[in-house]
């Protein structure tokens, strides 16, 4: 009997080491999320709006970059974010979005915990109109180039589906938390 528990305990610890070495993001994954943003720009009183929407995508290109628990994800996303002003029936919306392209290193810790820290790269840009009674037809936008530095962790609670959270600091938030999908 007491081989038979020093035996099972061994095959558990071995099967516990073994899976924490699995890495939850290898060559020819990708990865879909979507997220909601918290915290960024404060627009100040008065401003109401929608929270920041995003969506990214990211294909792993390379595993075994350092080790066998590392690799690198190339990627895209798109952001969108609305608010308005209005006092005594005029004001403003604000429309605000991001496009880009981003890049993460990955490093797996644990099992089914993919952690990563990476770099976006992209365009920003917003576009104003006045609302209500209008005083005069104005509308402006703009736009530029914008880069963003972030961290982030995905858990996986079944083979292809995680929760995620990003933070980093952005304008439009700083930190994001949404649902991710592996195919």
């Amino acid at each position: 009997m007491k081989k038979f528990v020093i035996g099972c305990s061994l095959f558990c610890f071995i099967a516990v080491q073994a899976s924490a070495q699995i890495p939850s993001f290898v060559k020819g994954d990708n990865v879909a999320g979507i997220g909601i943003g918290f915290g960024g720009y404060n627009f100040g009183t008065g401003y109401s709006g929608t929270p920041y929407f995003t969506g990214y995508f990211e294909n792993c290109v390379k595993d075994n970059l350092f080790d066998e628990k590392s690799s690198l994800g190339i990627g895209g996303t798109l952001g969108y974010k609305s608010n308005k002003w209005e006092s005594s029936g005029w004001g403003y919306k604000y429309t605000y979005f991001l496009i880009g392209v981003r890049g993460a290193l990955h490093y797996a810790f644990v099992d089914k915990l993919d952690t990563y820290a990476g770099l976006m790269i992209g365009y920003r840009g917003s576009s104003s109109k006045e609302i209500g009674t209008p005083i005069g037809v104005k509308a402006s936008s703009w736009g530029g180039m914008t880069s963003d530095i972030f961290v982030g962790a995905r858990y996986y609670f079944t083979d292809n589906v995680a929760a995620f959270l990003e933070l980093g600091y952005s304008w439009f938030s700083v930190g994001t938390i949404g649902v991710s999908f592996k195919f």
